[in-house]
C-alpha cells in the first residue's frame, strides 16, 4: 500500500505493481516511465520494451519539485510511471508531479519489485514430456521445469524462487527430483542446495563444474559427459559444453536442449568469467563445443537457454527458445571459422554482471550469503553472453 499524500488534496498517490506494470507493457500500451534512481543504475540496468519510453532523472535533483527542463520532457496526455530502487523516492516525486497536474502513479517496491517478476510458459515443442520455461525480464534468467510420469526435474533453479518450481511440479502431479545447474553460474543465487534441503531432491553439479572447488554444506551428486539421468519416462542427457566456463554443460531431453550459458537465441556465450586471462583460450574451446557438440544435433532441435536479452524475440509458444537449424542459419558466430570466431568473442564483451565475484563464491559454497543479501547481489542484468552486434543477420 502507498503511504504517500498528495500535498494539496491529501490523498494517496496512485501506485502499480510490478505485475500490472509489466501487464501493461506485454499488451503494447504506450508506457512513458520516469527513473527516478541515479545516472549509474540506470545505465546499469532499466525497464524496457517496444513501447516503453523512458526517462533518467535523478530523484536528489527533484527534491524541491520538477524542474523545466523535465516538464518539457513528461507527456501530458498519458499516464506517467515513477520509479525507483525500492519505491520510497518515487512517491515523493509522484506527488510533485501530481500536484503540478500530471497524471501519475508510482512503482510499488521499485526496481527491487520488479526483480521479483517471475514468469511460467510451457513450450510448445517438448512432445509427451511437459517442458516449462521460467522467465525472469528484470535480469533475463531462464529457468526450466521438466515433468514426466510423476517425476521432475528443474535446470538451473533460482534460490529466490524455490518455492514455485516445488508448486508447480506438484500441481502437474509430479515430485520433484533432480534440481541440476548447468554451471557455476556468475549473475545468480543457484537454487539447488535449498530445493534439497530437507527433502527427496538431488542436487545435481557437472563433475567439471564441481571441479572449480565446489564446497557445499549439503550432499550433491556430479554427473560426466555422456551420462543420463532417468525421469519418469524420459532420460536427462549429459552433454559437457565447456567454454563459458570449463564445466558448463547442457543436458538434453527428447528434441530439447538445455544450452545454460553456452548458446543463446541472440548470442553465444562470453568466455572470460571464470578466468579473464584464459578469455581467448576458452573461446576457441566454446568454438569447439558449439561446432563439434551443438550444431552436430538435429536441425530440429529446441536450444533452450538460460538467459534472454533485450535483443530476443521470443518463439510463438511465449517462450524464448529456437530452433537449432534456425539460429545456425541467421547467427553469424556459428558460420564463422574458428579464428574469426575467437577474435569477434574476444573483441568487445560487456561489462560483467554486477557483483559476479561474490555470486561465483556463493555458488562454490565459499560465502553464506542469507536470503536478502542473496536477492540483492543478484539486481541488475546478467551480461553472461558475447556482444550481440552483428551477430545475426
Amino acid at each position: 500500500m502507498t503511504q504517500g499524500t498528495n500535498p494539496d488534496t491529501g490523498e494517496p498517490v496512485a501506485s502499480t505493481t510490478p505485475t500490472e506494470l509489466k501487464a501493461r507493457i506485454d499488451d503494447g500500451e504506450d508506457v512513458f516511465i520516469l527513473d527516478a534512481r541515479s545516472e549509474d543504475d540506470f545505465e546499469e540496468w532499466r525497464i524496457g520494451g517496444e513501447s516503453v519510453e523512458i526517462v533518467n532523472y535523478p530523484y536528489f535533483q527533484l527534491l524541491d519539485g520538477i524542474p523545466e527542463d523535465l516538464h518539457e520532457a513528461l507527456p501530458d496526455d498519458r499516464r506517467i510511471t515513477v520509479l525507483c530502487a525500492k519505491g520510497g523516492s518515487s512517491e515523493l516525486v509522484a506527488e510533485h508531479l501530481e500536484a503540478e497536474g500530471y497524471e501519475v502513479d508510482h512503482l510499488e517496491r521499485g526496481m527491487k519489485g520488479w526483480a521479483r517478476i517471475y514468469e511460467y510458459q510451457e513450450l510448445d515443442a517438448a512432445g509427451d514430456v511437459t517442458v516449462a520455461q521460467y522467465q525472469r525480464p528484470s535480469s533475463g534468467c531462464l529457468a526450466y521445469l521438466v515433468v514426466s510420469d510423476g517425476e521432475a526435474a528443474v535446470v538451473d533453479p533460482l534460490r529466490a524462487f524455490a518455492d514455485e518450481y516445488v508448486r508447480d511440479a506438484k500441481a502437474l502431479g509430479a515430485d520433484l527430483t533432480y534440481a541440476l545447474d548447468t554451471h557455476v553460474h556468475a549473475d545468480h543465487i543457484s537454487g539447488i542446495r535449498d530445493l534439497s534441503a530437507g527433502t527427496d531432491t538431488t542436487a545435481v553439479l557437472p563433475e567439471a563444474a564441481a571441479d572449480r572447488g565446489v564446497d557445499y554444506d549439503a550432499d550433491f551428486a556430479t554427473v560426466e559427459d555422456g551420462e543420463t539421468l532417468s525421469l519418469g519416462d524420459t532420460e536427462i542427457e549429459v552433454v559437457h559444453t565447456p567454454g563459458h566456463t570449463t564445466g558448463m554443460t547442457a543436458y538434453r531431453v527428447g528434441d530439447v536442449l538445455f544450452t545454460g550459458d553456452g548458446l543463446f537465441t541472440e548470442s553465444v556465450a562470453r568466455p572470460d568469467l571464470e578466468d579473464p586471462e584464459a578469455a581467448r583460450d576458452a573461446a576457441r574451446t566454446l568454438y569447439e563445443s558449439l561446432t563439434e557438440r551443438v550444431l552436430s544435433l538435429p536441425d530440429e532441435t529446441v536450444v533452450a537457454p538460460a538467459h534472454f536479452s533485450d535483443a530476443a524475440t521470443p518463439a510463438d509458444d511465449g517462450t524464448y527458445t529456437a530452433e537449432l537449424g534456425d539460429l545456425e542459419a541467421r547467427m553469424d558466430a556459428l558460420s564463422m571459422d574458428e579464428a574469426e570466431f575467437v577474435e569477434f568473442i574476444v573483441a568487445d564483451m560487456p561489462p560483467q554482471p554486477a557483483n559476479y565475484e561474490e555470486i561465483i563464491a556463493a555458488n562454490l559454497g565459499r560465502q553464506s550469503p542469507d536470503d536478502e543479501t542473496a536477492f540483492e547481489l543478484e539486481l541488475g542484468p546478467n551480461n553472461c553472453a558475447a556482444s550481440e552486434d552483428a551477430l545475426t543477420n
